[in-house]
């Protein structure tokens, strides 16, 4: 989310789920990098050749189905401005869900549970607009540990990145101990987002520290924390320990980001897909495959997406798989999810949205080239998608609604 505080001054339209007739798709070529230890990847010009295989199935969907066909069912109201959708992955069907205040409500058998399962509004500072509770990873071995990993800001505004232990639907609001605590020199651009990798590893995206422009100039700093993807390995060391893969020899893993707001990996293909919220006119999703490893950078703020920004666009920097202008109607980015649900035809795209306009687009890959179509106009303002333990899709709105992708 981006300059929040400017967009609590509009109107938080109707929720009506509407639908846009199919738009040309966007074609961007894929743009690789090898990446290398303690400095920037270089840029290549070739893709990766694609399985053709169909078993298993394609990692990406070969076209668009007809979005009309589709809905965005709501499913639950009434929360408080929720920014991240969750399931534990322990076979119970549970969705949780984050309120920016500091809870942590159960979404069960199409019930939400009276009770929260987390509640640290206590220590949980909401003083400015990008500020909160942002981010939730339940562990691999959430099932039988019970850990779960959250994202927020204190009292004194910096960052806290702290692991928590549950019991069916209660946790321990005591049992909390600090992987990291991070100084914020501003309000705004915390990141939040958490999510554990196909290797195990946790990752965690951090903004840039705020302002406008990173006056600090953190994002192409490698020892500053901020404006990365952090990678911790929580199941070693006390709380954690550094991977030994890391490519600077501390938390980062990846670097350039201003804002990311919302980061997934693909559950089949195990790619990292992130929404990077940008400054005055570009908003980007920028991808990641897993075999391509450490020391990604992805420009900001040398570039705001493929632009350029502080200097001139430069080679050795990841590249968007995907961009849009405000000129086009957007102002900040939430990235998404790969779709890897019921509905075949879908599976494959990776679904990604606007807080300002509630427009929702599709990404996929095909012949090698990346091609994005806005498919849906919700009239709703977008803070997070989620899937659950079966790969289906949800968003919700910061008017406190969830919604659920359906056939119509």
């Amino acid at each position: 989310m981006k300059r929040l505080l400017i967009l609590l001054t509009l109107p938080i339209l109707a929720a009506c789920a509407g639908l846009t007739k199919p738009a040309a798709p966007m074609v961007t070529p894929i743009v690789l990098f090898t990446p290398t230890v303690g400095a920037a990847p270089q840029v290549e010009s070739q893709p990766q050749p694609l399985a053709t295989s169909t078993t298993p199935p394609p990692a990406y969907a070969s076209s668009f189905p007809n979005p009309t066909d589709y809905k965005w069912q709501p499913i639950l109201s009434g929360l408080y401005r929720p920014v991240d959708i969750q399931p534990a992955n322990d076979g119970s069907d549970r969705l949780f869900i984050i309120e920016k205040n500091g809870l942590i409500r159960v979404y069960k058998n199409g019930q939400l549970l009276e009770a929260p399962f987390l509640d640290i509004s206590d220590r949980v500072s909401e003083a400015g607009n990008e500020m909160g509770l942002l981010g939730l990873a339940f562990h691999p071995d959430y099932e039988t540990n019970g850990y779960f990993y959250v994202n927020y800001t204190g009292a004194d505004g910096n960052t806290r990145i702290s692991r928590f232990q549950a019991s069916g639907n209660s946790a321990d609001k005591n049992s909390e101990t600090y992987l990291l605590i991070i100084e914020q020199p501003y309000q705004n651009h915390n990141g939040g987002a958490l999510a554990f990798g196909p290797d195990g590893n946790l990752y965690a995206g951090l903004g840039d520290g705020g302002s406008a422009g990173d006056p600090q100039k953190n994002g192409q700093n490698t020892k500053s924390l901020l404006g990365k993807i952090l990678r911790l390995d929580v199941t070693n060391g006390d709380p954690y320990a550094i991977p030994a893969d890391n490519p600077f020899g501390n938390e980062v893993w990846a670097y350039g980001l201003r804002n990311p707001w919302r980061i997934s990996f693909d559950r089949l293909t195990g790619d990292l897909w992130i929404g990077d919220v940008g400054q005055n006119q570009w908003e980007e999703v920028d991808y990641l495959p897993k075999s391509w490893g450490s020391g990604a950078n992805f420009g900001w703020s040398v570039m705001e997406g493929s632009h350029a920004y502080d200097s001139e666009p430069q080679s050795g920097m990841a590249l968007p798989a995907a961009e849009y202008s405000h000129a086009e109607g957007g102002c900040s980015i939430t990235g998404g999810y790969v779709y890897r649900g019921a509905i075949p035809e879908w599976n494959g795209i990776y679904f990604y949205g606007d807080y300002c306009s509630g427009k929702i687009w599709g990404l996929t890959l095909v012949d090698g080239l990346w091609k994005s179509q806005l498919l849906f106009e919700t009239g709703t303002t977008i803070t997070t998608f989620g899937l659950d333990e079966s790969g289906e899709i949800y968003f919700a709105s910061d008017n406190g609604t969830i919604y659920h992708f359906e056939i119509k």
